[in-house]
C-alpha cells in the first residue's frame, strides 16, 4: 500500500502549511524526516507531488489532483477514529427518544443538535407517543429515555429530571363552535363541544392533559390533530409555539372558556429506567437538557 494514515497527514501538513519546516512544526517533526516521508512517497507514486526549486514547497498539478481524494480519506479516518474512542467510552449504536407529541416542537429537540455534532455516527430516533405508551417503551427497552408531561405518582423502577414546562393553547377554527364572536364557553357548553386529543386509543391516555368534553375525537399526532381542528371539526390543545403564528394570521382562534384561561402550562420530566444503564449519546442528551433548565427554564 503506497498512501498510509501517516503519509496521508504529511502529504496533506506540507501542502497546507507551504514548506517542509512549517509542516515539520505542526507535525512535531524535524524537517529532515518530513522531506524523507514525502521523498518516499514520491517515489514508490513515480510522481513528483512538490516543486522544490524555491524555498517553498509548491504543490505540483498531481499534488493538487490528489489533494481533494486526501482530505476525504483523512477525514474519514479521523470520524473512525472518533467513533471507536466513543465506543470504548460506551457510545450506543442507536438512541431512542419516546417524546410526547405536544413536545415536539418545543425546546426539548435543541440538545439533538449538540449531539449530532459530538457524535455524528450516532443514530437517534425519535418516537412519538402518548403518555402510557412512552412508559411501557422505558420499561421494555424499546427506549432509553422518554420526555413526558409530570405525572401524580412517581414509579421507583424509574429514574426522572424536570425538564421545564409546556404552554398549551385552546384552539379552534375561526366562529367553532359559534359564530358570535367573543363567546365563551361555559362548563355545560364545554362537555357538549367536540374536543380533539392527541391519544393513542383512548382519551385517558393523554394525561396529564386536560380533557373537558364528553364528545372526544383522537389523533395519534398534534399535525392530524391541527388539520381537523382547521377544518372546523373541534377544538384542541395544541402546543403554543406552533398554534401561535396561526392566531396572529387569523387561521385560528384561542377558545374562551368563562371559569378558565385558554391557556395551561403543563411541567415536562425526562424519565429513564433505573436498572439499564445509558449509554454515552443518552447521558450526554440528559447533560444537556440539565444545563438547559439550569440556564433559564425550557418553556414552550
Amino acid at each position: 500500500m503506497v498512501f498510509t494514515s501517516e503519509s496521508l497527514r504529511v502529504f496533506l501538513a506540507v501542502i497546507d502549511e507551504g514548506s517542509f519546516s512549517a509542516a515539520a512544526r505542526v507535525l512535531g517533526r524535524v524537517p529532515s524526516a518530513v522531506n524523507m516521508a514525502v521523498s518516499q512517497l514520491e517515489a514508490e507514486l513515480d510522481l513528483e507531488l512538490f516543486d522544490r526549486s524555491t524555498r517553498k514547497a509548491l504543490p505540483t498539478p498531481a499534488a493538487r489532483a490528489l489533494e481533494p481524494q486526501a482530505r476525504q480519506v483523512v477525514s474519514q479516518l479521523n470520524l473512525l477514529d472518533a467513533h471507536a474512542l466513543q465506543l470504548h467510552k460506551g457510545l450506543e449504536r442507536r438512541l431512542v427518544i419516546a417524546m410526547a407529541p405536544e413536545l415536539q416542537t418545543g425546546a426539548w429537540s435543541r440538545p439533538l443538535t449538540t449531539l449530532a455534532r459530538e457524535f455524528p455516527t450516532l443514530e437517534i430516533e425519535i418516537r412519538s407517543a402518548a403518555q402510557t405508551d412512552a412508559v411501557r417503551m422505558i420499561h421494555e427497552g424499546s427506549a432509553q429515555v422518554a420526555l413526558m408531561f409530570e405525572r401524580p405518582g412517581i414509579d421507583e423502577r424509574e429514574a426522572f429530571a424536570e425538564a421545564g414546562s409546556q404552554l398549551l393553547t385552546a384552539v379552534a377554527a375561526p366562529g367553532y363552535p359559534f359564530d358570535s364572536e367573543g363567546k365563551r364557553l361555559d362548563a355545560g357548553q364545554m362537555a357538549d363541544t367536540r374536543q380533539i386529543v392527541v391519544a393513542s386509543g383512548d382519551p385517558q391516555a393523554s394525561e396529564p392533559q386536560i380533557v373537558l368534553s364528553h364528545r372526544v375525537w383522537l389523533t395519534d399526532s398534534y399535525m392530524a390533530t391541527l388539520d381537523l381542528v382547521q377544518a372546523g371539526m373541534g377544538w384542541a390543545y395544541l402546543p403554543h409555539p406552533l398554534v401561535q403564528p396561526m392566531i396572529d394570521s387569523g387561521v385560528l382562534a384561542a377558545v374562551k372558556f368563562d371559569n378558565m384561561a385558554s391557556q395551561i402550562r403543563l411541567w415536562v420530566d425526562v424519565i429513564w429506567y433505573k436498572s439499564r444503564p445509558l449509554g454515552l449519546g443518552a447521558r450526554r442528551y440528559l447533560q444537556l437538557l440539565r444545563e438547559q433548565v439550569e440556564a433559564g427554564p425550557a418553556r414552550s
